[in-house]
């Protein structure tokens, strides 16, 4: 029966009902996708790059000659190690959270007919495996066999190390010891499984997973040149990277020094996560300010209506309605506006994900984010309609004829 009268009372106003369930469906559409990409960049945030940060620093070089390349390094890393405080230093390719090294799409057979998709091949001298603190969970680390020099791009028919992740995707259900895939023109044989090692550039458009990459020992030469990871204690990391960064120029003092990459690995991370960060702050703004205006909202037009009835409230009361039923009526009406909006909020919400997916790259919504928002929101309505709905209760018969 309250229901009955509540409905024929929102005809009565058919565009606030309208306007107000209009701002609630696109609360509820934003407060959906901008919760779930909130939630996908602080997951990408705390991604576990399987190296030891903490520990780590890298120092890039540019502008030397390739054909002395081997000197360039004997020279760098010689300096390196001389930097007190450092316990270790290797050739590399790259490093998580830093540019991206090689990078390529590979297949499980020469052809290419069953694609595995776009990997990171992380190259590294016989120290790197040891400095990067990778940790492998079955299989052998690099034997001083497995280094080969750098053709091209990758050491040919080299032994890698690969990730887990990579390991279930390429051969679900399988032991992927020993398993062979191709890329680069070359051939891959694995010899070790790692349980975690990070793309360099996670959350890009190119690998479908953070954990999509292998490392390849190498010998450091022509095309393994220029890159150094460093290994220090972390309360030395500070302190060891600067003067890492003088030594690697006074050993070669026509080289350049890549000031953007030539940092603590904690630092690159923190960099690289900036973006990730403001957008957070900046959707996490937006769900406050839009929830904030949707209460205002639900304020105001409950309490412009309950002026308007003020003597339709104090008939009732004195017909024998308690303020309980008064508080009631107001409850349901707005539970009943909200609903109606959220219905419309998520056929919004689906719509702005599928333009997002096709714009941006972004996962489809889950629908758990959906009736989520749902009770966000008609929390929201509860919480903001009280306030009028107690008043109106308060109203008694004889303050309704004195208004009159």
């Amino acid at each position: 029966m309250q229901i009955r009268f509540v409905l024929a009372a929102l005809r009565k106003h058919r565009l606030a009902t309208f306007l107000i369930a209009l701002q609630i469906s696109l609360a509820c559409a934003v407060l959906c996708n901008a919760c779930f990409l909130i939630v996908q960049q602080v997951h990408a945030m705390r991604i576990d790059s399987g190296v030891d940060e903490a520990r780590l620093g890298t120092v890039k070089l540019s502008g030397f000659d390739p054909k002395s390349a081997n000197d360039f390094n004997a020279r760098v890393v010689d300096a390196l190690r001389h930097v007190d405080g450092v316990q270790s230093v290797s050739v590399i390719s790259g490093v998580p959270f830093g540019e991206p090294g090689v990078r390529a799409g590979i297949g499980l057979d020469p052809d290419y007919k069953q694609f595995g998709g776009v990997i990171d091949f992380y190259l590294g001298d016989d120290h790197a495996a040891h400095d990067f603190g990778l940790h492998l969970i079955s299989g052998r680390m690099p034997s001083p066999d497995d280094y080969m020099p750098v053709t091209k791009f990758v050491p040919s028919n080299a032994p890698v190390l690969i990730t887990r992740t990579l390991a279930e995707h390429l051969w679900p259900g399988q032991n992927p010891l020993g398993k062979q895939f191709w890329g680069l023109d070359t051939q891959f044989r694995v010899i070790g499984v790692l349980d975690h090692l990070s793309v360099s550039q996670p959350g890009g458009s190119e690998a479908k997973d953070p954990d999509w990459s292998v490392f390849v020992p190498a010998i450091a030469g022509p095309n393994l040149a220029g890159k150094y990871l460093i290994r220090a204690q972390p309360n030395d990391m500070p302190r060891v990277m600067r003067e890492a960064r003088e030594a690697a120029l006074k050993a070669a003092p026509d080289a350049v020094l890549d000031t953007d990459q030539s940092h603590s690995l904690s630092r690159l991370r923190h960099s690289y996560f900036e973006s990730a960060r403001v957008m957070v702050k900046l959707l996490a703004g937006v769900v406050v300010a839009l929830l904030g205006t949707t209460a205002l909202g639900i304020v105001g037009l409950a309490s412009f209506w309950v002026t308007q009835r003020r003597k339709q409230i104090g008939t009732r009361r004195a017909l024998g309605a308690t303020r309980g039923d008064i508080l009631r009526y107001f409850q349901i009406e707005n539970f009943i506006i909200v609903s109606f909006g959220i219905l419309l909020g998520m056929l919004l919400a689906y719509g702005l994900s599928l333009e997002l997916m096709r714009s941006y790259e972004v996962p489809r919504l889950p629908f758990g984010y959906m009736p989520i928002g749902a009770a966000a929101l008609w929390i929201l309505g509860q919480l903001a309609v009280l306030v009028p709905a107690l008043r109106a209760s308060a109203i008694t018969p004889v303050e309704a004829i004195r208004t009159l």
